[in-house]
């Protein structure tokens, strides 16, 4: 029966000669927890740990279009959709889009992520000319001197094929690249770096009494064949990134199980992102109807992710995240050097 490892990590310095840095980062490791289809749960030795599992936690993590993952990076999101359920039709205007990406990298963005079709549960899909028509032209303005790299969040090939010749560098799909089997391959002929997302149905019947065998376990195996199958098509595995999908086709419990057992995917060997931000859960265990006064609870799993070595963030308010890593950090090793 396969058993699933997550490291128990800690930003204390090593307190023993068992203790193991994870990936490159100030965290580090001598204790496990164990999963298993069969029911198992339980903590062991770091000494009791496969050694081909302990490898995966100790490399430190390839950069991904210059992102150095030894520190949490923040992704900015940025929708220029007339519907998406935080900040629809805000950004849609190509000037203001414009603007408010080069305010988020300001703000401390380290990658920008732009999607053109809605993924909020109930949403329709959209037809490939217009959200190219509301993607490329943006990436394009930014140019290649903007600064950070830019994602783009989409799950069609003409799409990514468009945003990648007006200068996308990497395509975030939220299907986990099962809902157009052309788009493997347009991320190969570029050499684009991806991430790959879970999620149970489409956006428009997700939320349809998701279910679940263990949804940690469920996750985690589908983002393991996927990487594999990416693997083979010719994406290196050094340039992909894994998202669990947190509200995609998941109750709040599953969401909760996901989170507290996020630790999980980094056996997986690849950096992992969370888009949690202003999401639902954060709006009921929050009391937070509001979508833009859901920061404080965005900012604070945030934190509980960061705790577990999560390298990735995708953020609506990257100043009031980037303001509490830095804080967190600080507090962590009792220094502080400076802007």
């Amino acid at each position: 029966m396969k058993q699933y490892y997550r490291p128990i990590l800690s930003s204390k310095s090593a307190t023993s000669k068992r203790a193991k840095q994870f990936a490159g980062t100030r965290l580090w490791f001598e204790a496990a927890r164990v999963l298993g289809r069969d029911g198992t749960d339980h903590w062991v030795d770091v000494s009791d740990v496969p050694q081909e599992i302990i490898d995966l936690w100790t490399m430190p993590r390839a950069p991904i279009a210059g992102l150095d993952f030894t520190q949490p990076q923040i992704m900015g999101i940025l929708n220029v959709t007339p519907d998406s359920f935080s900040d629809g039709g805000k950004f849609a205007d190509h000037e203001v889009a414009v603007a408010q990406a080069r305010t988020l990298r300001d703000q401390g963005a380290a990658i920008l992520d732009i999607g053109g079709e809605s993924t909020r549960p109930g949403a329709d899909v959209v037809p490939d000319d217009v959200e190219i028509a509301r993607t490329s032209p943006v990436i394009a303005a930014l140019g290649a001197d903007f600064g950070v790299p830019i994602s783009l969040d989409t799950r069609k090939s003409r799409v990514a094929e468009a945003g990648i010749s007006a200068g996308a560098q990497i395509i975030n799909d939220v299907s986990g690249f099962t809902f157009d089997p052309k788009l493997i391959d347009v991320c190969v002929k570029h050499r684009t770096p991806v991430c790959v997302m879970h999620a149970q149905g489409d956006p428009k019947t997700m939320q349809d009494n998701p279910r679940y065998d263990h949804v940690v376990l469920d996750v985690y195996d589908f983002l393991e064949t996927q990487i594999d199958r990416l693997v083979r098509a010719g994406v290196p595995r050094g340039q992909i990134i894994a998202d669990p999908g947190i509200g995609f086709g998941k109750t709040l419990d599953h969401n909760l199980l996901l989170l507290n057992h996020i630790g999980m995917f980094h056996s997986l060997g690849v950096p992992i992102l969370l888009g949690v931000s202003r999401k639902g859960m954060i709006k009921t265990i929050g009391n937070a109807p509001n979508a833009q006064d859901r920061v404080p609870g965005s900012v604070a799993v945030a934190l509980a992710a960061v705790e577990q070595g999560v390298q990735i963030f995708r953020v609506h308010d990257v100043a009031e995240t980037k303001q509490a890593f830095a804080l967190w950090q600080a507090v962590q090793t009792g220094e502080w050097h400076g802007a």
